[in-house]
Parts: C-alpha cells; structure tokens; sequence
C-alpha cells in the first residue's frame, strides 16, 4: 500500500464519486470546546464512504475477473457500494450479509442489482464457509470490505480531500478522527494524510465493547472483540483489525476512542439538529467522541468523519429522541 495507489484509485473514481464537502456548526464546536470540521460521508453514493473503496476495487479488475462477478461480505454499507459498483461496471455480484443487518442495507442492496445471501451470525453459521462454497462453484472474485489493497486504497482517497479541504480554511495541525471498523477507512485516510498532510493525524473511534482497533493499538499487538453482534454501530463491527490493516494504523494513528452507543444516538441527533445530517449510528462514532471525549484531545481543530448514513428509522428515531428539548429547539448558524 503506498500513495501512488490511493492516488490512482482518485482518478479513477473521478466523475463518479462525490467529493463531499468540510462542514461546521459553532454549537458543535461549543460543545467540543475547539473547532469541530465534519466530513460527511453519508452524502457519498448509497450514503456512505464505502462507495469509494468498491468503485476502486471493481474498475481494477481485468476483463476476465469482471466477466466471473465478484463477492463480497458485508452487514449493508459495502454491499450497497459493491452493489452499486458492480452494476456500472456491467458485472453481477453476490453479497453475503448477516440476516440481523438492517433491513434498509438488505433492502437497498437488492434494489442495486445485487444478489443477497443472508447467514445467521448469532447463530453461529460461518459466512466464509458459505463465501467458499460460492466461489469454488462460480468462480467469483472476492472483494474484501478492509483488508483488500485497492478498497483500502478507494478509501483513501477521502484522506486527500480532507488534506486539501482542512488547507483551505487554515487547518494544518489536527486529529482526524474516523470510524472504524477492520482500519480500511482509517489506514486509508492516514496514508493519504502522511503524505498530503503530515500535520493531520489519524485517530480511530468505535463503539464501548467492539474497540479492537484501540485496544490493539495500545498493546502494540491485534486484540480480538469477544463477541461480533449486539451493537447498534452494525456497520462498524469487525473481529479484529486487518491484517494489513493494523500495520499502517500502528505507525500513524494516534491512540483510538471508544464511545457508548448512547453518545453515539446522541451525536446523531446533534448532526441532524445543526447539521441536517442523517448518520446511522456507526457513522456518528467519531463526532461522538470530539463531542464527549473532548478532554483526550489536543489542539484547536479537530475533523471528523461521518461515515455513513444508512439507518433504519426506528433507531433514528431512538437517536432524536435523545437530544434534549433544550438543543432541539435553540437555533444556530450551521
């Protein structure tokens, strides 16, 4: 994995995927205590930064690989992206989810063309085997959601867009926090940034329990979550980070943030509130923690990404009903 990658995945993905802006609001950066600059991904193609990591893998495959199909493993935000991908590049695709995904993610991936294949992680079905079975019968590519060098190399081309941005408006010096699930995003993003802007470092956030990428970064060695379901945070739920995931994030990140799902309903109500974004909830984990974790943070700038917005409308509802009827209705100038 190297610069030149990311770099190429950005001109391949020129025209097609969205380059989303850096916002801000003074009432987040009231309660931050220091300039708050949000990168949302949940306004990317099928609303998240997924898209960027399966257009990257899916037009670096040959004409032999493309004309097989592709597979992919997913709980909804990189299926969709998959999906999507797949279809303008005229291939078929399989993609095996969780039956316990949200139903939007199952439904929408459907909707993108996509072939879906649930498996009951509960209860213990073991979807690489199910993965196996396909590809020795159909003879499909498979396309790893993190551990895979041009997905990796897709997402890291938020990480350039973030270093041009935050340049713009006088941001050398920050935390770039980012929700993380197996490290994809956020090796990809700390990649980019040491080269683009080295003044930028990349911290990681996750949900309280599922923080393998942080605890695995204090103890200097992958550390395993002990268990793989029971979160609201579905889209950010690995077992452990990625085998070259882990590497990269161990020379770049700074010390990781784990955020209770409750901070996270929370930051997902302030987003829609100041910001008219919708997150879901793995999505708002690193604006929860430069919210509630201000304290672990040094500087006057911090940038955040909002991964993505794909949420069933029973759990956004459970996340604005958190807010305060205070916040909910004092305005501000976003």
């Amino acid at each position: 994995m190297n610069i030149d990658m990311i770099r190429a995945a950005a001109t391949r993905l020129e025209g097609h995927a969205r380059r989303t802006p850096l916002l801000s609001s003074p009432f987040l950066d009231e309660i931050a205590g220091r300039r708050v600059w949000i990168k949302p991904e949940c306004l990317q193609h099928t609303g998240s930064f997924k898209f960027r990591g399966a257009w990257s893998a899916v037009s670096a495959l040959s004409e032999a690989e493309r004309a097989h199909g592709v597979i992919a493993f997913s709980s909804g935000n990189h299926a969709q992206g998959v999906a999507l991908a797949a279809r303008a590049h005229g291939v078929a695709a399989v993609i095996i989810m969780p039956q316990d995904a949200p139903a939007v993610k199952i439904g929408n991936t459907r909707a993108l063309g996509a072939e879906v294949v649930l498996y009951d992680r509960a209860g213990g079905e073991d979807r690489d085997a199910i993965g196996a079975e396909i590809v020795a019968d159909r003879g499909l590519t498979l396309i790893k959601p993190y551990d895979e060098p041009q997905v990796i190399a897709g997402q890291g081309t938020t990480g350039l867009e973030i270093a041009a941005q935050a340049s713009e408006v006088g941001v050398t010096e920050a935390d770039v926090i980012v929700c993380c699930g197996g490290g994809g995003f956020s090796s990809g993003i700390a990649l980019a940034l040491e080269e683009a802007a080295p003044g930028l470092r990349v911290r990681t956030a996750e949900p309280e329990h599922f923080d393998d990428v942080a605890r695995s970064l204090d103890a200097g060695e992958v550390q395993r979550n002990a268990r793989l379901s029971g979160s609201l945070c579905d889209a950010i739920i690995t077992p452990e980070p990625g085998v070259l995931t882990f590497p990269i994030l161990k020379r770049l990140a700074g010390p990781g943030f784990a955020v209770t799902e409750d901070e996270a309903l929370r930051a997902m109500a302030l987003a829609f509130d100041r910001l008219k974004l919708v997150a879901e909830p793995g999505g708002a984990v690193a604006l929860a923690a430069a919210l509630f974790h201000a304290d672990k943070i040094a500087g006057a700038d911090v940038i955040v990404t909002i991964s993505g917005g794909n949420v069933d409308p029973d759990v956004f509802q459970r996340a604005l009903a958190m807010q305060p009827q205070s916040q909910q209705t004092r305005g501000d100038a976003a």
